[in-house]
């Protein structure tokens, strides 16, 4: 159920969409990382990453969901 709420949240976000954004946030982060830079930016970096990251992750879990039950269906 939780994937099906992400969905909605996200509206039209693809998994090519959500990557990319995931991406460029990496390669700031270890851009800051490399830096003398305040810590606080790059714990706020890391979340919005990992949230990022479950999104991706619930959206490929309600798509493989979606499949297996057309394939049930059959």
């Amino acid at each position: 159920m939780r994937a099906q709420r992400v969905w909605k949240v996200n509206g039209a976000a693809s998994i090519g969409q959500l990557q990319s954004r995931l991406d460029d946030l990496n390669k700031r982060l270890g851009q800051l990382e490399s830096q003398p830079a305040e810590s606080w930016k790059v714990e706020e970096l890391k979340s919005i990453a990992l949230g990022l990251s479950r999104e991706i992750d619930d959206l490929r879990c309600a798509e493989a969901t979606a499949a297996l039950s057309e394939l049930l269906r059959q």
